[in-house]
């Protein structure tokens, strides 16, 4: 049945290669969103101990490049997360979902385990790196399954009440990292991922259907591969939206990696970092909440396309006002959520709109747009947030850069059409 035929909110199927149901909308919702926030978890949770982690681990901080360095404890895990899921996905499309979530998840709480037991900063970027692997065959397989059950618009509404769950994590995140400080040694902070991943392990286990029939998995070879990813570069679809999100999240990406420094140091907001952060995260699950109710009427194309040139107008305007007047927190914060935000109405859509054309090769097509999310998304913000300087204005230009670059990048893809109903 095409997509457009299917019952409103019913996936395309209803039970898994082997016979067990599908579970119920709601609970997939929850499940997806909970493998998803594996990834939030790794980064948020560290925020408030980012300097005890790199001084246990043997960086001073004496300096301005070693107080940039402990940005790395983020950077070395989310580099770890991209590139691996190119490999990811046609293992998922060859042996199904179950059994690579599985690995990942053993292995996302066994490397847990190990960063907590590592005593040397290069060493703990090397397990981090590790964990961030293991991290992106969970999150693979997460939208993966999701490819397998919804398509186009039904899919974007779908994923986007799992961002507004998964937005739970990063605004609780680093208040559970600053309460783990409180009552034990930042080591517990790894223990909590552990114990995350392996709670996760048993539900899926029990209760997440295998969603890819045998009939629709591709052979694993070289050449099979090759030629799954050439059909990813040849969809001017997901090749173009593909490199939109790249670009973008680099945006988000090194806001996360400097948050700590840009409230502690340069608003003074020590013992507050969390609220302030917490409230970015609440605007952006609001966001998404706001496009899970609207994107079915509205349109995939017209809400991420608006919130881009929104996003590009707030960060511009943010930076023209503090290079002109310096820096003020009850300037910057509102107009640093309402931009931030943006990202709600685009991730989203536009990994909905990459995926769409390419239901056939979901893991691989999944694995291809997790790289652009996140490898390339890191390089750029760990470029940008290695230019923090004391001040925002590095942050926002940056936000500027990427913002226009993305948006040429959709004008390229839609042929120079914006706000299609398409």
């Amino acid at each position: 049945m095409p997509d457009s035929e299917q019952p409103p909110q019913q996936p395309l199927i209803k039970q898994g290669a082997h016979g067990r149901s599908v579970p119920s909308r709601t609970e997939m919702v929850v499940m997806v969103a909970a493998l998803m926030a594996l990834n939030a978890l790794a980064i948020d949770i560290m925020l408030p101990a980012l300097g005890e982690i790199a001084s246990a681990t043997g960086l001073t901080g004496a300096s301005p490049e070693d107080a940039n360095r402990q940005q790395l404890i983020i950077f070395a895990y989310i580099l770890g997360f991209g590139a691996p899921q190119l490999f990811w996905g046609p293992i998922s499309d060859r042996f199904g979902r179950r059994m690579p979530l599985s690995i990942g998840l053993i292995g996302y709480a066994l490397t847990a385990v190990l960063c907590a037991a590592l005593r040397d900063f290069h060493a703990l970027l090397a397990a981090r790196f590790l964990q961030g692997v293991f991290a992106s065959g969970a999150r693979l397989v997460a939208v993966s399954v999701v490819r397998d059950l919804y398509a186009g618009r039904r899919m974007a509404g779908f994923m986007s009440l799992v961002m507004t769950i998964f937005m739970i994590v990063p605004m609780i995140a680093p208040a559970m990292g600053q309460v783990v400080l409180f009552i034990a040694p930042w080591q517990w902070i790894f223990g909590v991922l552990a114990l995350f991943g392996l709670a996760l392990l048993v539900w899926t286990w029990f209760r997440l259907p295998e969603t890819l029939p045998e009939d629709s998995r591709k052979p694993l070879n070289l050449a099979s591969a090759f030629g799954n990813y050439l059909e990813v570069g040849r969809s001017r679809v997901t090749f173009g939206y593909m490199c939109a999100s790249g670009i973008i999240f680099g945006a988000l990406f090194s806001f996360i990696g400097s948050s700590e420094q840009v409230f502690r140091g340069v608003f003074g907001q020590e013992e507050t970092f969390a609220f302030w952060f917490a409230g970015i995260a609440a605007a952006l699950a609001g966001a998404n909440f706001f496009n899970s109710r609207f994107v079915e009427r509205v349109g995939m194309r017209r809400l991420s396309h608006g919130a881009m040139v929104v996003f590009i107008l707030m960060s511009s305007a943010l930076a023209l006002r503090t290079w002109l007047f310096g820096e003020s927190l009850y300037w910057f914060f509102p107009m640093f959520t309402l931009t931030f935000a943006c990202f709600g109405m685009m991730g989203a859509n536009f990994s909905a709109l990459a995926m769409e054309p390419l239901g056939k090769i979901a893991g691989t097509a999944s694995a291809a747009y997790g790289f652009a999310t996140t490898t390339v998304s890191s390089l750029l913000g760990m470029v940008i947030g290695s230019y923090y300087n004391g001040t925002t204005l590095p942050l926002m230009l940056g936000f500027v850069a990427l913002g226009v670059g993305s948006l040429i990048v959709v004008l390229i893809t839609e042929k120079g059409k914006l706000f299609s109903s398409r």
